[in-house]
């Protein structure tokens, strides 16, 4: 009976030693953002200083970052900077080590890891673009960056075009302007040079006939 209740607790021992090696510790190899995904385009969580010791809660099995634990803060750091003790040594934490130091391999999801740990951060607002991956989400900030860049060319190209409207019709009325009081002044001394002319001529003009008094025998009279 006692023989069974010992092969019961190893068994136990066995299926629970999965769940039990879900970290190992490591150090940081120098003062290193802990970013919120796997790649330095990801926004950084935090610094890790140089020396400082981490868990290692799982690491990606296609690239070389391990998501980590530090101070009670969740993130990720890459492999190259992440040291582990084996067998009695330290070496850099590579997909070779990851099953003698118990690091599982994981996957890495962001609405998933950002909903658990990442809610009071600004950056999760944005997670619907940050879910198609770093590349995607820049990509979309920068052609929405190009694009508002075009709307505020365009609308001071029609501001500009708009200015010179009104400058040239200022222009033109004003040339009007200058036109009609060219042409008033023009009348004006027509008029003046008429009647100074009409002055004159009045000096000249022959008297009525009717101005006269007829006698008889008067050369004037007949004509």
């Amino acid at each position: 009976m006692k023989n069974l209740f010992v092969k019961i607790a190893a068994i136990g021992l066995l299926v629970l030693a999965p769940a039990i090696a879900q970290a190992a510790e490591g150090y940081s190899t120098a003062n290193v953002n802990m970013r919120a995904g796997p790649s330095t385009r990801y926004p950084a969580v935090a610094v890790i200083p140089a020396g400082s010791s981490v868990e290692i809660r799982g690491c990606l099995s296609e690239v070389n970052w391990c998501d980590v634990e530090f101070y009670g803060g969740r993130g990720w750091v890459s492999g190259q900077y992440v040291q582990a003790l084996y067998q009695q040594r330290r070496i850099y934490v590579g997909p070779q080590y990851y099953r003698p130091l118990g690091i599982p391999m994981i996957r890495f999801n962001v609405d998933n890891y950002w909903h658990r740990y990442y809610r009071n951060r600004d950056f999760y607002r944005e997670r619907d673009r940050w879910s198609r991956g770093p590349d995607y989400y820049y990509r979309d900030r920068d052609n929405g960056d190009r694009d508002g860049r075009d709307r505020d060319r365009d609308n001071r190209d029609r501001d500009r075009d708009w200015r010179d409207r009104n400058r040239d019709r200022d222009w033109r009325d004003d040339n009007q302007g200058d036109n009609r009081q060219g042409d008033d002044r023009q009348r004006g001394d027509r008029q003046r040079d008429g009647r100074r002319w009409d002055d004159r001529r009045g000096d000249d003009r022959r008297p009525d006939r009717r101005d006269f008094d007829c006698r008889p025998g008067d050369p004037s009279c007949d004509e």
